[in-house]
């Protein structure tokens, strides 16, 4: 089969399209054919070793996200059997290749109505967002939300679960594409954050309350704004930073509020439960729906690595085997 390999840390150009064996199916594990694959940016520091990330081993198949159909299951797979249409959560091979040797927890079924490339958007995406929204930023219906960075891919599955939740959204893009697309997401409001006033204009929003809820995509960035921003016990939930960056504790201890981290590597098995089994219902529903950006060929995995880091980011990358 084909898949891209990575012999060595670096830049995009390290993605090389290369043919390997088949996977086959061992002791509790099933061998997905993959439709699609995700491209997401935690791809793409483990590919560089950077910001604290690194492959376990070298060569590797990069890749989390994919979604197909069950080609074939070894002893011991109870959940999962041939011809079954499931989303990938992990892997024990890589996404970004033709096949993909699983074990069944890593697998989650897709329903008939959702296609594979939307399929391929959604675990990394729609399990980060909710986790940050509810599991880390204990979010109830009625409250007002900030979403920075609110037309990437984890943006726009953030938008739907606060929507669909009942939360009052305010979200943030750069263009007026990305705007627009977080408009229709269901945001009662939305700011470009290349404005020199869209600080006081979000605040404005909240009649000066601020915000119980701030999602934020680049804290490098944007959390000394979001200090400003966040109300009287609110919390800022930290998706993504690319750096570093000096704050004044005092904005936290004024309004007793508070910066969490999020990351999926610290939720538990029965938050990644409850979150699967609601990313389910929704997609049945169409609550939530991932947004395709563009798809790419598997043999275009380096410039799709660059693209997935640019600014403006309008849902997500999916490249096809």
């Amino acid at each position: 089969m084909q898949a891209i390999r990575v012999h060595q840390t670096g830049g995009p150009e390290e993605l090389k399209l290369e043919t390997v064996p088949d996977p086959v199916a061992g002791q509790g594990q099933l061998v997905v054919r993959l439709a699609a694959a995700g491209v997401n940016p935690v791809d793409t520091y483990i590919r560089s070793g950077k910001n604290n990330y690194a492959p376990k081993s070298l060569p590797y198949t990069p890749g989390i996200d994919a979604a197909g159909t069950v080609e074939s299951v070894g002893p011991g797979v109870h959940k999962f059997k041939p011809g079954d249409r499931v989303y990938v959560g992990g892997s024990l091979s890589g996404a970004y290749a033709q096949k993909a040797l699983c074990t069944e927890s890593q697998l989650h079924a897709l329903p008939d109505k959702v296609t594979f490339e939307q399929g391929a958007a959604v675990n990394a995406p729609y399990v980060t967002a909710y986790h940050a929204l509810f599991d880390r930023g204990c979010a109830v219906s009625g409250q007002r939300v900030l979403i920075h960075g609110a037309s990437g891919g984890v943006g726009t599955a953030a938008v739907q679960w606060a929507v669909s939740a009942g939360l009052r959204v305010v979200g943030t893009a750069g263009t007026e594409a990305g705007l627009k697309l977080v408009k229709d997401q269901g945001a009662h409001d939305v700011l470009n954050h290349h404005d020199a006033d869209h600080v006081q204009k979000a605040l404005s929003l909240t009649d000066g309350k601020g915000y119980d809820i701030i999602i934020e995509m680049l804290a490098n960035v944007n959390l000394n704004n979001d200090l400003a921003l966040v109300g009287r016990c609110g919390r800022v939930v930290i998706v993504g930073s690319r750096g570093r960056i000096e704050i004044d504790p005092r904005q936290l201890m004024s309004k007793g509020s508070s910066v969490v981290g999020t990351s999926l590597m610290n939720a538990s098995e029965s938050e990644l439960l409850a979150i699967h089994t609601a990313i389910f219902s929704s997609l049945s529903t169409g609550a939530i729906r991932p947004i395709i950006r563009t798809t790419m060929p598997l043999s275009s995995a380096a410039e799709a690595h660059k693209l997935v880091m640019e600014p403006g980011a309008l849902g997500n990358i999916i490249l096809l085997p």
